[in-house]
């Protein structure tokens, strides 16, 4: 039998749930985003009420930033977009956090694989995207998280398919034009990625950027706090 405590926090996740699947239903949208997957507090089940929601979004080959430009331009449109000020104290209670996009090469998260990482990515939880392309990110894992808890039939894994207006939009970017567009918002976010570095990061941060992943973890104390719980 659940104690008071324990009834309150499933509570706080069914409801924070809710919130996160009403506004899942955008990557469907977002041109080059193959896949969605909810991770941070909502895979691992230890939310607070001021919780955001993290998310890894696996994208096509050649048009990381390209995603990244409309994921995040989509997500601010709705008011639903963890943005830079909500790093600083500012709530980001319910927000999307877009911090971290993988193309196929780097679908298997880079070293080091610790307690933290495994316990993640063995709970991660499809949001959207094709079954195969789901099952190959988490295959690429599997190696050193071990076994995932994933199922094809949960039923928070919504949507599968692209909507029209993506089909149309990744047939238009997906030559000569794409490859403008795709070096341009390359050269621009990179900019402003360095320009933000500079203003200083937190407890070893994990930051990477390049054509095959774009990683946002400036301060990760969490994962210290984290380890120190378990051992």
């Amino acid at each position: 039998m659940l104690s008071l405590a324990e009834r309150r926090q499933q509570v706080l996740y069914d409801k924070k749930w809710k919130i996160f699947l009403s506004r899942s239903w955008l990557f469907r949208f977002i041109p080059f985003a193959d896949l969605a997957l909810a991770a941070g507090s909502m895979a691992m089940g230890n939310v607070r009420s001021e919780s955001d929601f993290d998310v890894i979004i696996g994208v096509r080959v050649g048009r990381i930033f390209t995603a990244r430009f409309f994921s995040v331009l989509a997500f601010e449109m709705f008011g639903w977009r963890r943005r830079k000020e909500h790093f600083s104290g500012v709530s980001a209670k319910d927000k999307i956090c877009l911090n971290h996009f993988v193309a196929p090469a780097a679908f298997r998260l880079s070293p080091p694989h610790n307690a933290y990482w495994q316990e993640l990515y063995r709970n991660l939880v499809p949001l959207y995207g094709e079954p195969a392309k789901v099952r190959e990110f988490f295959l690429v894992n599997q190696t050193w998280a071990g076994e995932v808890n994933f199922k094809n039939d949960d039923t928070r894994y919504r949507h599968r398919t692209k909507s029209f207006f993506k089909r149309k939009l990744e047939w238009f970017l997906s030559g000569k034009t794409g490859d403008w567009l795709e070096k341009t918002l390359r050269r621009w976010q990179i900019a402003k990625i360095e320009a933000s570095a500079k203003s200083g990061q937190g407890f070893e941060p994990r930051i990477i950027y390049n054509d095959n992943e774009l990683e946002f973890h400036p301060d990760t104390k969490r994962i210290l706090d984290y380890l120190a719980r378990k051992s």
